[in-house]
C-alpha cells in the first residue's frame, strides 16, 4: 500500500462524518486562499508609502482605507474561520478515533480463533492503540494544516508568477530543490521505520505475555530472565530507532536552512531587479512574506511526511488485520431459527487445521433431542474439533452440519450461538464481578434467576462467603477464586443461559471428588429435557450417557452404551481397562506381574 492510498484509505474510514468532512475540506480551502492577503495588501501600501514619498507629500489616510479595510477583513476572516476549523475538526477526529477503535474490537472478536492462535492478543491491542492514534493525528493535521498547506503552496507558486515571474520563478526552483532532498532522506528512513515498528509490537507481545503469565514467572524464578529478554527486546528496537532518527535530524536542519537560503535568496535577487527597474519595494516585501508563508507550508508538508513515514507501518498493520475476513461469517440469506428442538446431524464431516492431516474424518452420526452423546478417546483424537464445528468455530471443508434438518451455515451466528451452551475445560472467565460472569449468556436474567443457577451449580455457597457476594471481581482469568470455583462459576454460567443444546467439555475436571458428586447431580438436572454432548476423558463421568463415540485419529471407531462397547472387548474396553475400571485380561495381568518380579 503506498502513502497516496494508504493517506486516502485513512481519510475514507471517516465514514458517516463525510459531510462534515467536505465542509471543513472547503473551509480549508477559503482560509489558504485568504491569507495570501496579507502579504499582498502589505506590499501594496509599502508601494504607496514609497510613492507618496517620492513625491514630497504626506500621505491621505483616505488613500489607504480600502486596503486596510480589506486587511481587517481578511485578518477577521481568517480568525475566525480558523478557530471554527480547528474546534470541529478537533471533535470529528476524536469521534471518528473511537468509532474506529470500537469496529476494529468488534472485528477482532469476529475473527476465528485459529487467527488469534497465531496472533499474541499484546500485539493486537497495539496495533489497535497505535493505528487508531496515527489516524486521529491524520485526520487532526489534515483538518487543521494539511489541506491548507497544500491548497497554499498549489496558490502561491502560480500566484507569485503572474505578480512577479522572476521573483516566482525563484520561489519555484527552491521549493523544487528542497522537496527532492526532503523526499530523498524519508526515503532513506522508511525501510527503518517498519523494522521499529516490528520491535514495537514484539515489546508489547513479550511484556503482555510475561504480565498474563506472572505466577508462571514468579514460581519458576524467571523475573530476571523476562526482565533481560525484555531489555534485548528494547536494545534491538533502539538499535533500528538510532538510524531513523538521524535521517529526522537531517530533515530537521534542512528545513532550518531553507528558511534561511530562502529568505537570503528573494533580498539578493530583488535588489538586482530593483536596481533595473524590474520590481518595486513593495513587490520584495510581499515576496518576504510569500517566503515566509512558503517555508512554513513546506515544514508542515515535511512535517506531515515525517509522521505519515513514521505511521505508515502502524497504519498497514491496522488495515491487514482490518481486512482479514473472518472465515466463518453470516451469509446474506442466514436466518434466525428462534429456539431450535436439538436434533443434530453430522453428514459425512471432514476437516483439517492445516491441509494436510485430517483433525475429523467423515464423521456420520445422529443425536435426537434430549439425547446425552458422550465423546471419548485419546488427547488429540478429534473430539473438541468435532463440537466447535458445530458451533461454528470453524466450517467443515467437506459434509455438513444439521440442526433440525437445517445445515448450521445456513442460520446466523448469533442465534446458533444463543441456542449452545458450553462449558469450557479451561474456565474462561471476564475481569469482572461473579454476577457479570454468569450473565454473559443471558443479560437479561434477574437476580433470583442467578441466584439459582448458581445454588444449583454448587456455587453459591462460595459466592455467599465472600463479602461483596456476587459483585465479586473474579480477577483477570478468574485468578481471584480457585480451579474448582472457576469451573463451578462456568457451569452456572450455562445453567442460565438455559440452551437447548449444551457441550461439556470436562466440565468436572478442575473439582475435588465430594464436590464433583454435587456438581453431577447438578449437570444430570441440567441435562434432561435437552440435547448434550460430553467430552470426557475419565469414562466414569459417562456411564449414564445414551451413546458413547469412540474417536480415534479423527474418526468414529466404535458407538453405543457403556455395556454394550464394554461388551464389545475394542478400543473403549482397552481405554476403560486403562482407567481401572475392568479387570485386566489375563495376559495382561500376566504381563504385569512378570515386570513386576
Amino acid at each position: 500500500m503506498n502513502f497516496a492510498r494508504l493517506y486516502v484509505r485513512v481519510l475514507e474510514m471517516l465514514g458517516n462524518e463525510s459531510r462534515l468532512a467536505w465542509t471543513l475540506a472547503i473551509a480549508n480551502v477559503a482560509l489558504a486562499t485568504a491569507q495570501f492577503a496579507e502579504p499582498v495588501l502589505f506590499g501594496r501600501i509599502i508601494d504607496a508609502l514609497a510613492g507618496t514619498q517620492a513625491r514630497g507629500v504626506p500621505p491621505v489616510w483616505s488613500d489607504f482605507a480600502i486596503l486596510l479595510g480589506a486587511w481587517v477583513a481578511f485578518g477577521l476572516f481568517t480568525i475566525v474561520c480558523g478557530a471554527l476549523i480547528a474546534l470541529h475538526s478537533d471533535r470529528l477526529a476524536h469521534r471518528r478515533r473511537h468509532a474506529v477503535m470500537t469496529g476494529y474490537f468488534e472485528h477482532l472478536l469476529q475473527l476465528p480463533l485459529s487467527y488469534h492462535g497465531g496472533v499474541h492478543s499484546g500485539r493486537l491491542m497495539k496495533i489497535m492503540l497505535t493505528g487508531t492514534d496515527a489516524m486521529w493525528w491524520l485526520w487532526l493535521g489534515f483538518f487543521r494544516e494539511h489541506l491548507a498547506a497544500f491548497v497554499a503552496l498549489l496558490v502561491l507558486l502560480p500566484l507569485s508568477m503572474f505578480l512577479n515571474w522572476r521573483l516566482g520563478l525563484l520561489l519555484v526552483v527552491l521549493c523544487v530543490v528542497f522537496a527532492a532532498l526532503t523526499t530523498l532522506v524519508l526515503r532513506r528512513a522508511e525501510a527503518g521505520q517498519k523494522t521499529v515498528e516490528r520491535h514495537y509490537g514484539d515489546l508489547a507481545e513479550r511484556a503482555s505475555d510475561a504480565l498474563g503469565n506472572v505466577a508462571l514467572v514468579q514460581s519458576f524464578s524467571r523475573v530476571e530472565a523476562e526482565v533481560v529478554g525484555l531489555r534485548n527486546v528494547v536494545s534491538k528496537l533502539l538499535g533500528a530507532q538510532m538510524p531513523v532518527l538521524s535521517w529526522w535530524a537531517i530533515c530537521a536542519v534542512l528545513s532550518r536552512a531553507s528558511t534561511t537560503i530562502t529568505m537570503l535568496s528573494i533580498f539578493v535577487v530583488g535588489i538586482w531587479l530593483f536596481t533595473h527597474n524590474m520590481t518595486t519595494i513593495g513587490q520584495i516585501v510581499t515576496f518576504t512574506g510569500f517566503a515566509g508563508m512558503l517555508i512554513g507550508r513546506l515544514e508542515q508538508a515535511v512535517g506531515f511526511a515525517n509522521r505519515l513515514f513514521m505511521d505508515a507501518p502502524k497504519l498497514k498493520e491496522f488495515f491487514d488485520v482490518l481486512d482479514t475476513a473472518p472465515a466463518v461469517r453470516d451469509r446474506p440469506d442466514a436466518i434466525d431459527p428462534g429456539r431450535v428442538r436439538g436434533l443434530i446431524d453430522f453428514e459425512h464431516v471432514s476437516f483439517s487445521y492445516d491441509g494436510k492431516r485430517s483433525a475429523v474424518a467423515d464423521l456420520n452420526f445422529t443425536a435426537l433431542p434430549g439425547e446425552i452423546v458422550a465423546l471419548v478417546g485419546p488427547t488429540g483424537a478429534g473430539k473438541t474439533t468435532a463440537l466447535s464445528l458445530l458451533h461454528r468455530v470453524f466450517d467443515p471443508q467437506s459434509g455438513s452440519v444439521k440442526i433440525d434438518g437445517m445445515d448450521i451455515r445456513g442460520l446466523k451466528l448469533a442465534a446458533l450461538r444463543r441456542n449452545i451452551g458450553v462449558v469450557f475445560q479451561e474456565v474462561l472467565l471476564f475481569n469482572r464481578s461473579i454476577a457479570e460472569n454468569l450473565r454473559v449468556g443471558q443479560p437479561d436474567a434477574t437476580d433470583e434467576e442467578v441466584r439459582a443457577a448458581a445454588e444449583r451449580a454448587q456455587a453459591l455457597e462460595f459466592i455467599e462467603r465472600h463479602p461483596d457476594g456476587f459483585e465479586a471481581s473474579v480477577g483477570e482469568r478468574g485468578r481471584m477464586l480457585s480451579g474448582g470455583e472457576r469451573q463451578r462459576v462456568s457451569i452456572a454460567r450455562a445453567i442460565l443461559k438455559n440452551p437447548p443444546i449444551l457441550i461439556l467439555d470436562e466440565a468436572t475436571s478442575a473439582l475435588d471428588a465430594a464436590t464433583e458428586l454435587r456438581v453431577q447431580a447438578a449437570l444430570d438436572e441440567v441435562m434432561r429435557d435437552r440435547t448434550t454432548f460430553v467430552i470426557a476423558h475419565r469414562l466414569s463421568t459417562v456411564r449414564n450417557a445414551t451413546r458413547i463415540l469412540v474417536f480415534d485419529e479423527g474418526r468414529i471407531v466404535e458407538t453405543g452404551t457403556f455395556d454394550e462397547l464394554v461388551a464389545r472387548n475394542g478400543r473403549f474396553a482397552e481405554l476403560a481397562r486403562a482407567q481401572f475400571l475392568l479387570p485386566e485380561e489375563p495376559a495382561q495381568a500376566e504381563v504385569r506381574s512378570d515386570a513386576a518380579e
